[in-house]
């Protein structure tokens, strides 16, 4: 990684650690009994969505209350100028937010403008009508991607320096990943891009491959991390390799989306079949990224709702039978989600070299 980019990774890593210090928030609610299906329901829904603190565990104590116990993460807002907060103020939208003479209240997952008395309005499609700040906190999401970045630089730093003092032979970590660095190297970007420009792609490779299984690692732990689940971050390494792809194409590339025929017909010829085939081309730049998005997005999201859904299950049977059951299958759901994990990585990684690939293809002219 670039020099800059470590610094920024460094500096944002601490900025997020210094502001949210790791106490714990006691939140108390009455609420009205709900059904058992419904909260398992809103239970799922809570765990997939991103969220302003990393949410530990709930009971309900004697007077029967909610208590959440829970780590707050900083508040950062965009409205007339930066506002900056604890999400303790929060209550998990219970209460309202007042910064200033500003006032701030969480629904459904989204921070709204709002008065002392914490008014929401609706349209009639039920839609919040309340004005939203520039929203730029430090969500879990955030955090557990700004973690995983610090990790990956700390292993591969650590691989690079045994690399240098053992005369380029691994030493203790570094020999767990040292495969599959070569792996990467050897029979995904190799083959796929070709050996006169592999190497260019490399860093990039490594960097998505490691970063979305240590990320889908990250969301099968209690602490509830769905980061690859969420489709703006998919949507973000997409376009990366979309950019990646476009500005990195030789005139061949560029030609056999335009010109894909080439010289085997007369020009005359060709305008009919170009009204059809130069549209699909183009339709297929953007189809392709678009694949990677969705095909990550997707998988992660079911292997959540699925891991999720079995372990309420057993809160609903309530049976000898039933709950053993719903734990067998719930556990082992989560050993092929440690498969998934990896092979949603390679996936993304095998496709995004392939693509470079198509770029960085060159023909012999005659």
């Amino acid at each position: 990684m670039p020099t800059a980019f470590n610094k920024f990774i460094l500096f944002s890593a601490l900025w997020a650690a210094v502001f949210s210090a790791p106490h714990t928030l006691h939140a108390k609610e009455s609420e009205t009994p709900k059904d058992l299906k419904t909260e398992i329901k809103e239970y799922i829904s809570h765990h997939l969505e991103d969220a302003y603190d990393f949410s530990l565990f709930s009971y309900t104590n004697a007077q029967g209350e909610h208590v959440y116990i829970s780590i707050p993460l900083p508040v950062v807002l965009w409205d007339e100028g930066l506002q900056i907060f604890s999400s303790t103020k929060l209550h998990h939208g219970k209460e309202v937010a007042q910064v200033g003479t500003h006032y701030y209240k969480l629904e459904h997952g989204k921070i709204y403008k709002t008065d002392a008395g914490g008014t929401i309005n609706y349209d009639e499609a039920h839609h919040v009508t309340n004005s939203a700040p520039l929203d730029l906190s430090i969500t879990k999401g955030v955090v557990s991607m700004l973690f995983i970045a610090l990790l990956m630089f700390w292993i591969f730093r650590s691989l690079a320096k045994t690399y240098g003092e053992n005369g380029g032979v691994p030493a203790g970590i570094g020999r767990f990943f040292e495969p599959i660095v070569l792996y990467i190297r050897d029979d995904i970007a190799r083959p796929n891009i070709g050996e006169k420009k592999y190497m260019k792609y490399m860093n990039f490779l490594l960097t998505v491959f490691f970063f979305v299984w240590f990320l889908n690692l990250l969301g099968l732990t209690p602490l509830g991390v769905n980061v690859t689940g969420n489709i703006a971050v998919t949507f973000g390494l997409a376009l990366l390799t979309f950019i990646i792809t476009n500005f990195t194409g030789t005139k061949d590339y560029w030609l056999h989306l335009f010109d894909p025929l080439g010289s085997s017909m007369k020009w005359y010829a060709k305008i009919p079949l170009y009204i059809i085939l130069i549209p699909i081309e183009v339709l297929g730049v953007f189809i392709k990224p678009f694949s990677l998005l969705i095909r990550l997005y997707a998988n992660m999201q079911a292997g959540h709702i699925v891991l999720m859904s079995l372990i309420g299950l057993m809160f609903i049977f309530k049976s000898w039978l039933g709950s053993p059951l719903s734990f067998g299958l719930a556990f082992a759901i989560s050993l092929i989600e440690l498969l998934v994990a990896l092979l949603q990585a390679y996936i993304f990684t095998m496709l995004s070299a392939l693509y470079f690939g198509f770029a960085a293809e060159e023909h012999e002219h005659h």
